[in-house]
């Protein structure tokens, strides 16, 4: 198949481009580099049956030839990053999602939506469930994400029944790996690079608060499997094991080694308390839940990074 692949230098991105490579298809990787790295997919660029093209999906963009599927994966999904460019962040999940969403309707292609689980926001619901609303502050300083995701999905949808559009949609629970950004300020690489300079891990408010863990394998994989099924509503994708913030720090430790200790911040405006994937649709129509345990998992993503601190 032909597919095109937004966002396509990115953490999740570049990962999924590579998979279709390896299954025989061809890739479009469309990315602007705001967050994404060309390192990520340097592997690809001398594969025929891989093109790389530098735009900014917020503004228009026409395709020759034949597309099967358009992923939008381009998103400022990292809160050090949306914080520091909040239109650009609402731009790629509003103008971008229209904008793919019409490339979708012009190649009579499939269209595929990465969203999040912050469209569940500050959840009253645990764990959360796909026909759970969400309780998120829309003028908030996370806003200009949550809300860009729930935008892209109000889009996708009205596209489905006005246009008839078929669409996939995906919610992302956290998600870690390999090509993650060293100072993605998420905390899975927060706590990883600061264990492996041997720096104080900080834990925001009194490390109650929750989050899961989904190895970037894993989510690629139920990705694949929900391409190959007749489903159109949203799915969680993510992994249900839950862990405190203390806890987490305090495996991630252990796990490498580290001479780390841990120190607390104040808890940053509309941080969620909780958040678990209630995967039970997954596992009913995909067959899929994850298989790699959160410790090794870990280990995987620190000899990463271990490799990006030494350039």
């Amino acid at each position: 198949m032909n597919i095109l692949v937004t966002g396509g230098s990115g953490f999740l991105g570049s990962h999924l481009c590579k998979r279709f490579i390896k299954d025989g298809h061809s890739v479009i990787c469309l990315d602007n580099f705001i967050t994404g790295k060309k390192e990520n997919i340097e592997e690809l660029l001398e594969n025929p049956k891989f093109s790389l093209v530098e735009h900014d999906i917020s503004n228009p963009i026409c395709f020759g030839g034949k597309l099967d599927w358009v992923f939008h994966f381009a998103s400022i999904a990292s809160p050090v990053f949306y914080l520091k460019y909040p239109i650009k962040t609402l731009k790629s999940g509003l103008n971008g999602t229209h904008n793919c969403l019409g490339i979708a309707k012009m190649h009579k292609a499939k269209f595929f939506l990465a969203s999040t689980s912050e469209i569940y926001g500050d959840p009253l619901v645990h764990p959360q469930t796909e026909d759970y609303w969400g309780n998120v502050n829309s003028i908030g300083p996370r806003s200009c994400y949550d809300e860009s995701k729930r935008g892209a999905e109000a889009l996708t949808y009205a596209y489905m029944r006005s246009h008839d559009v078929d669409v996939r949609v995906i919610r992302i629970f956290n998600t870690y790996g390999p090509n993650m950004q060293l100072d993605d300020g998420r905390v899975v690489s927060n706590f990883i690079v600061s264990a492996l300079k041997n720096i104080d891990l900080t834990v925001y408010g009194d490390g109650d608060q929750t989050r899961s863990f989904c190895y970037v394998d894993d989510l690629i994989e139920g990705i694949c499997r929900l391409m190959n099924v007749d489903y159109k509503q949203p799915v969680n994708l993510g992994n249900p094991g839950e862990y405190k913030m203390t806890d987490l720090a305090e495996m991630v430790i252990k796990s490498l080694g580290s001479r780390s200790k841990i120190r607390f911040e104040p808890l940053p405006q509309d941080d969620p308390k909780r958040r678990k994937p209630d995967i039970t649709l997954a596992k009913k129509i995909l067959g899929w839940q994850p298989a790699i345990p959160v410790e090794l998992g870990i280990k995987k993503t620190a000899e990463y990074f271990a490799k990006e601190l030494k350039k």
